[in-house]
């Protein structure tokens, strides 16, 4: 629900407590800003929280206890800026990766301000880059992540009527055209700003097949990677090798698995 972080904690904890860990689960992931909703320019300041505030400490503690891997989004308030903002948590309640939405959005436009940098972090053995929402219709975002090694990109999505089949499309290019694991998980429902999600969230294999997908209604789906796939992608033809087109992006200095955008505004002729 919208600007309601104490019910969407509720149903995150809830969602967390009752994975199937015995049955082998070690993530599991949430849609774009699911600890807030969507919040507006009125409310964004009120939602928002730090990364070490009250929600995501709750969402931490239960990663742990669960002994399980969370991707989880939220406003995030930061030195008087708001971040739509997506978090990998450990097993062990860490925070292994924080990515901040770069593209932003129409409705994101005046609520938050974006991203400048594409992060990577190792993950049970995989090497693992975050995305959010309107960032995959734009192959330069998977692609900086494919250059620092990613294997597997999990997406946040917020994504609405009538764009459903967008994101589908997009999803499977960017694993096909990287050559790796793309997870999405999306909204399924309604909103308050009368819109509508689709949900259709999907896991898709580095060949752009889809492995296994969702409907309209809210489930949980467990999926499995083929891991020797990444590998078979990869056997005859690597794209990242291959490709001739270099991306404006620097290295951070405080990181050696960060990408660095350096304007975010079109420079003129």
């Amino acid at each position: 629900m919208d600007g309601q972080v104490e019910h969407n904690l509720r149903q995150v904890l809830a969602a967390i407590a009752g994975a199937n860990v015995a049955g082998g689960t070690q993530l599991v992931v949430f849609p774009e800003t699911t600890l807030s909703g969507f919040p507006t320019r009125e409310n964004v300041a009120r939602v928002a929280q730090p990364i070490n505030g009250p929600a995501l400490r709750q969402v931490r503690d239960a990663a742990q206890r669960a002994g399980l891997a969370v991707a989880v989004g939220f406003a995030e308030q930061s030195a008087g800026h708001c971040f739509n903002t997506t978090v990998l948590i450990d097993a062990a309640g860490q925070i292994v990766l924080r990515y901040r939405k770069t593209h932003l959005w129409a409705s994101d436009d005046g609520v938050f301000t974006p991203g400048d940098r594409f992060e990577v972090c190792r993950w049970n053995g995989l090497t693992v880059g975050l995305l959010i929402c309107f960032d995959i219709e734009f192959p330069e975002t998977a692609r900086a992540l494919g250059r620092l090694g990613a294997e597997l990109l999990i997406v946040t999505n917020g994504n609405m009527d009538p764009y459903g089949p967008v994101h589908q499309r997009a999803i499977a290019a960017r694993a096909m055209e990287n050559q790796v694991f793309a997870l999405m998980a999306n909204r399924c429902g309604s909103s308050d700003q009368q819109l509508s999600f689709p949900g259709q969230s999907a896991l898709v294999n580095p060949f752009g097949e889809t492995v296994q997908s969702a409907g309209d209604e809210p489930i949980q789906l467990s999926v499995t990677l083929d891991l020797t796939q990444l590998a078979s992608s990869r056997r005859d033809y690597r794209y990242l090798h291959d490709a001739r087109v270099p991306l404006a992006l620097r290295a951070a200095p405080d990181s050696a698995t960060a990408l660095v955008i350096p304007a975010l505004t079109p420079q003129g002729t």
